[in-house]
């Protein structure tokens, strides 16, 4: 059942539109510097995160795992991860926990040198529901060493539960497991597509976890993901639901600004390329997550990966030299405008 439901999920959006009905990072401009006063082969690409160094502030977002189709998947990213120097996620584990067969799936990725491995597992196996126990702690020590991850990201993605035929609503002790989670592993969250407000930024921060992953509205939306498979089930009252919440959420130039609270931030969602790179990184973000333009590329092979990696960093080192920003960090002082639909989100953010 799982294993379908994750090959579902990769075919959708390989084959059919379900990006958000708006790309807000088309909302923002950077200010352009006439005069860089810095020599474009001296531009600095690398980026600490959580106590790591990157080559680049680039994340793989995490995308699949537990099927064959998403085994080649991983295995591809993995060897881009380790070539270019950056960091890596991978989806959702609990498939790998609940059958050993599928366990290969994830830990493919261990035959890699990657300088950030992230782990991942829903938010609703943290805590005891009618038919199963909350997550233990040995079952969380099997989910690092499937991967050897650095760091465990749990994913918020009740706006996917809510509409997915056989969805997970349960929620009410997520924050207290949270924050007896984070007392015993390095811990980050992650949102899926909807954006993480200040008031939960809040709350994540009290509880203790390391970092957030906003996952923003701008780029796939889980919503028009699970739209799409209601509609192949035949569940039509789950499929009105898909396409009425297909746009909800927090755009993701937005969330950066909510969820800037003191800890490090890695801006997912919409992010096309290295402009977009930039800009997350100019609102404050210490890194950009990318999935949807590396999965095409990762069916086909890791050169094809790579490729694409390397391009979106060119594009970033040239935004740098138009900013005149020598490194990554020289980027928080570059001037930027908002227009159209975020900067409606700007003028209401809460800061």
């Amino acid at each position: 059942m799982i294993e379908k439901r994750k090959n579902d999920h990769i075919e959708i959006c390989l084959s059919k539109d379900v990006n958000a009905g708006h790309n807000y990072w088309d909302d923002m401009d950077l200010v352009h510097r006439a005069l860089p006063e810095v020599d474009f082969d001296d531009m600095d690409l690398s980026a600490e995160l959580f106590g790591v160094r990157l080559n680049a502030p680039i994340i793989i977002s995490g995308m699949t795992g537990g099927t064959e189709f998403g085994r080649k998947i991983n295995e591809n990213l993995a060897v881009a991860a380790e070539k270019l120097g950056i960091g890596m996620g991978v989806g959702s584990q609990r498939a790998g926990l609940e059958n050993t067969e599928l366990f290969s799936t994830y830990s493919v990725v261990k035959e890699h040198r990657i300088p950030l491995l992230i782990g991942n597992i829903g938010a609703p196996q943290l805590i005891n529901q009618k038919k199963r126990k909350g997550i233990t702690d040995r079952e969380i020590e099997r989910l690092f060493l499937m991967i050897d991850a650095d760091i465990l990201a749990v994913h918020l993605n009740y706006l996917q539960e809510a509409v997915q035929p056989e969805g997970d609503l349960m929620a009410e002790g997520v924050l207290d497991a949270l924050r007896t989670l984070s007392r015993r592993f390095p811990v980050i969250v992650k949102e899926t597509g909807a954006g993480i407000s200040r008031s939960v930024a809040l709350k994540l921060k009290r509880a203790g976890v390391m970092g957030i992953d906003v996952g923003g509205l701008s780029g796939t939306s889980f919503s028009a993901v699970e739209y799409y498979r209601a509609l192949e089930q035949g569940h039509e009252e789950k499929a009105s639901l898909g396409k009425l919440y297909w746009n909800w959420g927090i755009p993701t130039p937005a969330s950066i600004i909510e969820a800037s609270v003191g800890l490090p931030i890695i801006a997912t969602g919409g992010i096309r390329n290295g402009l977009d790179v930039a800009k997350a990184l100019v609102l404050g973000a210490s890194a950009a997550g990318i999935a949807r333009r590396l999965l095409k590329p990762a069916t086909e092979s890791s050169d094809a990966v790579i490729r694409e990696l390397e391009n979106i960093m060119k594009e970033l080192k040239v935004a740098m030299f138009l900013l005149g920003a020598r490194n990554v960090h020289a980027l928080r002082n570059s001037r930027f405008v908002v227009h159209g639909e975020l900067r409606d989100w700007f003028e209401q953010t809460e800061v």
